[in-house]
């Protein structure tokens, strides 16, 4: 009876512990959100600690959740590079975020993440997520997840990229980019939110 009792109680502790730790993932951040952890430094593969705040630039800031390993991540580095130039001629931050705790060890390390970087020829920061932290507080659920705040640092757009993640050449709704372009000039988002198609972060748990 005892051991029953025992055995009942580790049970419940135990799923305690679970449902705290999931209860630590926040849900997607609402439009008009302001920025979370935005001060928080993270590592930077120029070795340089970087945060949310450090990256905005004068017109907002774009935050995507990134990786070296998923598949839909590598279908969209073009359009990546491509948001990296548009950001930058809108005076629009941009910094990529690798939230793959789980997989530090693995191809999601720093120095993996370093080389990754390297031959992607990024121009904007990629930084390492300790603990997958941001992603816990931006509600973050996939690769790539985007996230778009305007110059007062509150959340203007968030989700993919554009409606075709698998064929960029057949997308029709290019949803960041309009996002990028509205915000910036001052305009309206006409879609300010759609769902994010790609691979789950992979969170220690």
């Amino acid at each position: 009876m005892k051991k029953a009792i025992l055995m009942s109680s580790a049970a419940v502790v135990l799923g305690m512990i679970t449902i705290g730790f999931r209860l630590t993932i926040n849900p997607e951040l609402e439009i008009g959100t302001p920025m979370p952890n935005a001060d928080t430094k993270m590592m930077d593969v120029s070795g340089k600690e970087v945060s949310l705040s450090d990256a905005k630039a004068e017109n907002g800031l774009l935050v995507i959740f990134s990786c070296n390993t998923c598949p839909y991540v590598k279908l969209s580095e073009s359009r990546i590079k491509e948001l990296g130039a548009l950001t930058k001629q809108n005076k629009v931050g941009m910094i990529l975020v690798n939230s793959n705790e789980a997989q530090r060890t693995e191809e999601d390390s720093f120095d993996a993440m370093k080389s990754y970087a390297k031959a992607q020829g990024y121009t904007f920061s990629y930084v390492m997520d300790k603990n997958s932290n941001l992603a816990n507080a931006f509600g973050a659920t996939r690769t790539p997840h985007c996230f778009l705040f305007d110059k007062s640092g509150k959340l203007a757009y968030r989700g993919a990229i554009d409606d075709n993640i698998k064929e960029p050449n057949d997308a029709k709704e290019h949803y960041l980019k309009d996002a990028v372009t509205a915000m910036a000039t001052g305009k309206s988002i006409k879609n300010n939110s759609t769902k994010s198609v790609g691979c789950s972060i992979k969170r220690v748990e």
